[in-house]
């Protein structure tokens, strides 16, 4: 019997029809659906034999017909998983004439590959995909995300990146980085192929979220894109205080033109209303910024450097590079044969 418990009688979690388990990692099954009495994974839907998505995704559960859910249960039910033991695999190797069934959650412990994209295939431990790259770790290589040693040769566990052959890691490490990275991201860590890497990690069973990457989630940096709105000078003149300004005039705000961090009402540092841009001491050179004690900069006059254009604001620019670079992942994707939605630029 495998050590991969099955969920506890008295969980008061529902379980999932299709591989028997309400605490398997969702990293690997997806997150799980209910509907009239059916309770499901998504990857264990997507991978279950004899199972297709027939429907719209608001049909069913994500497009599968209930009926065709009940129907892939019950002939599961009669399947033994080959690596736990127990009944209601649905899962069976791709490999003509295998026989070999498991469930979803039981797949890395029998070393079986379930790739996530295209047919959605299985394979057992005899008929699994292998990587096609000529080497071997050298003696003492560690896994170069966890920095444990790893295996004596490329196995199910041990994996090495098709494009420099120089960055060794085990299965459950990469898998973890590609759950973060997401496909926009997903690359090998030391020579950063993005390609050719995704596209074996994805045949020998790596699943790589289609989506953004988690350090993304709830918006951590959104401070890089909020514009300064601060008055900086020693002494801030404007009756409302430093926080307030106005559109134009005296009391308009006009932040350095070298790295908009600072900023100033134009009377706080002597500026005339015609002066469109201006520069703090740490961009300037000390005793030459635009400070209510020495001679202001105008343009062009005092500044050792011509005027420049206002540079883009902080808002604008970490979202200009942002479109720019999910619009050429999405490409390499493509590119690489790996399927992905239609790029959609964000507002």
């Amino acid at each position: 019997m495998s050590e991969m418990k099955r969920k506890a009688p008295d969980s008061r979690e529902q379980a999932c029809m299709l591989c028997g388990r309400a605490d398997a990692d969702p990293n690997i099954c997806g997150p799980i659906h209910k509907r009239n009495g059916l309770c499901a994974h998504t990857f264990c839907l997507s991978l279950a034999n004899g199972l297709y998505r027939l429907g719209s995704l608001h049909d069913g559960i994500l497009g599968f017909l209930l009926e065709d859910i009940q129907h892939t249960i019950k002939r599961a039910s009669q399947k033994q998983c080959f690596v736990c033991g127990e009944r209601g695999a649905t899962i069976t190797c791709t490999e003509t004439g295998c026989e070999r069934s498991f469930h979803l959650p039981c797949a890395s412990e029998g070393e079986c590959v379930t790739q996530f994209f295209g047919q959605y295939r299985s394979f057992c431990w005899e008929h699994r995909p292998q990587q096609a790259v000529q080497a071997a770790p050298e003696q003492d290589t560690i896994c170069i995300i966890c920095m444990d040693p790893v295996g004596d040769s490329k196995s199910y566990h041990t994996m090495v990146c098709p494009a420099c052959s120089h960055a060794w890691f085990h299965r459950g490490c990469i898998q973890g980085q590609a759950v973060s990275a997401g496909i926009l991201y997903f690359q090998c860590p030391i020579c950063r192929n993005q390609v050719e890497f995704r596209s074996e990690m994805s045949i020998m069973g790596i699943q790589v979220p289609v989506r953004g990457p988690t350090w993304e989630d709830g918006n951590a940096f959104a401070s890089l894109q909020e514009r300064h709105q601060r008055c900086d000078v020693s002494e801030c003149l404007y009756p409302q205080g430093r926080e307030q300004a106005e559109g134009q005039g005296p009391w308009q705000l006009l932040l350095c033109r070298s790295c908009a961090a600072e900023g100033t009402h134009r009377r706080c540092s002597n500026l005339t209303n015609s002066t469109g841009t201006w520069e703090c001491d740490s961009c300037a050179g000390v005793g030459t910024g635009a400070t209510p004690d020495k001679k202001p900069l105008t343009a062009g006059t005092s500044s050792p450097r011509s005027p420049e254009p206002a540079p883009k604001t902080p808002q604008e620019q970490p979202r200009t590079r942002k479109r720019c670079w999910e619009q050429q992942q999405h490409q390499i994707c493509q590119g690489g044969g790996i399927g992905v939605p239609q790029w959609i630029p964000r507002a």
